[in-house]
């Protein structure tokens, strides 16, 4: 019985953690647009995302490259 004196404020206090938590997502807009990401997947991005430093380019791959020998 002990046990239960102790659950008890503790899910209580969860429980108004969860809805203050889930009060502020509503506020700050985090449910304001649920379908826009999914139709937004469908659509192509023109713009490269890989940076130009970060590329490897087919003629600068070390197999590619002459021996030097």
């Amino acid at each position: 019985m002990e046990i239960v004196m102790f659950l008890v404020p503790v899910m209580l206090i969860l429980v108004v953690m969860g809805i203050l938590l889930f009060s502020w997502a509503v506020k700050n807009g985090q449910y304001d647009d649920l379908e826009g990401p999914a139709h937004r997947i469908l659509y192509d991005d023109d713009d490269d995302m890989i940076p130009d430093d970060a590329r490897q380019n087919k003629a600068e791959s070390p197999e590619d490259k002459p021996d030097q020998s």
